[in-house]
């Protein structure tokens, strides 16, 4: 997937026309929409081809329980665009957009939800609108972004790490934690693959991190309360606590955008944010939510993490006997 060029005029008219509409009117799902049933998914692909030879797959996998629907409804009536616009103007080269939604696979009807790799605002923002807010929830602290990470592992296929060994990205946000591990009849169920045992969850964001930039987006301040510790223990400073849901999109542009070195440091990001219509206060919040990651990025200080943590977890039995 992924054909087509974007257009941020043709996205912002999209949002223009729904300005005033109710989260119930954008997103009119009352079901998992059939396209997005994970249950017997091959793969999704971003591929490069003669309109995107660079391709780079970014995956947003949006919590959609019942505390979490605000991201997706800002993303869907005004935040998307900003997201590419930022894109578009820091250089990054043909990036390809897949929505994936997370609820909570021991109480949802539609705990996982699969989207494809797009380039056009119009297919972004179908895939986008297609999501089920079902704002579920199992009530534990607990919910299912171990999904998100299998669903990237093994059914993803990205030419940006298979031509160029280039990471994509994966941002997942929420605000509660993990289930420890990949239940095995969970996946049963939900894709309909067979598993010899459940995967813990440090091994399944292992096997994801091969192919993919990981990051966990925490949607406020007061929110970090009840699962910050727990994602830094799994994701370290890939764990980025914003200061309003409403950083979502800049917040993620920017974490690309350094990654990248596209710009080479944060005065650079502030003046990009800023001359790209984020307001003066929202760059303040961005920058503070993206420092302890902007100094991951100085070698000397990602050698001292390193030092300091040991070795990543690495991916275990499971996949080794999927990938070889």
């Amino acid at each position: 997937m992924g054909h087509g060029n974007y257009s941020h005029a043709a996205h912002a008219a999209i949002i223009a026309d729904r300005s005033s509409a109710s989260r119930a009117e954008v997103f009119t799902q009352r079901g998992c929409h059939p396209l997005m049933n994970p249950h017997g998914l091959r793969m999704r692909e971003a591929r490069d081809s003669a309109d995107h030879p660079h391709s780079l797959g970014i995956v947003f996998a949006l919590d959609v329980t019942g505390s979490m629907g605000d991201i997706p409804e800002n993303l869907a009536t005004r935040e998307l665009p900003t997201f590419m616009n930022l894109l578009t103007a820091c250089h990054v080269p043909d990036p390809q957009l897949l929505f994936m939604a997370i609820g909570d696979a021991t109480s949802d009807n539609a705990a996982l939800q699969v989207g494809q790799f797009e380039s056009t605002a119009e297919l972004m923002d179908q895939w986008l609108t297609w999501t089920y807010l079902e704002g579920g929830g199992g009530g534990s602290g607990e919910e299912s972004y171990e999904l998100a990470f299998y669903i990237a592992a093994q059914h993803t296929d990205l030419d940006c790490w298979v031509k160029r060994r280039k990471k994509g990205y994966l941002f997942l946000t929420g605000d509660e934690v993990p289930y420890p591990a990949v239940a095995r009849h969970q996946i049963d169920t939900l894709v309909g693959e067979k598993l010899d045992e459940d995967i813990p969850i440090e091994e399944v964001i292992a096997a994801a991190a091969e192919t993919y930039h990981v990051f966990f987006l925490i949607p406020d301040l007061r929110r970090r309360k009840r699962c910050e510790q727990r994602w830094r223990e799994l994701l370290g400073d890939h764990v980025i606590c914003m200061e309003s849901a409403h950083d979502a999109c800049a917040v993620a542009a920017s974490i690309v955008a350094l990654t990248e070195r596209v710009l080479p440091d944060q005065a650079t990001l502030v003046q990009t944010l800023a001359a790209n219509g984020i307001a003066n206060e929202r760059v303040s919040a961005v920058v503070r939510a993206l420092r302890p990651y902007a100094a991951l990025l100085d070698p000397d200080a990602l050698r001292q993490v390193h030092s300091a943590t040991g070795s990543a977890p690495q991916p275990g039995a499971w996949w080794k006997r999927m990938f070889g």
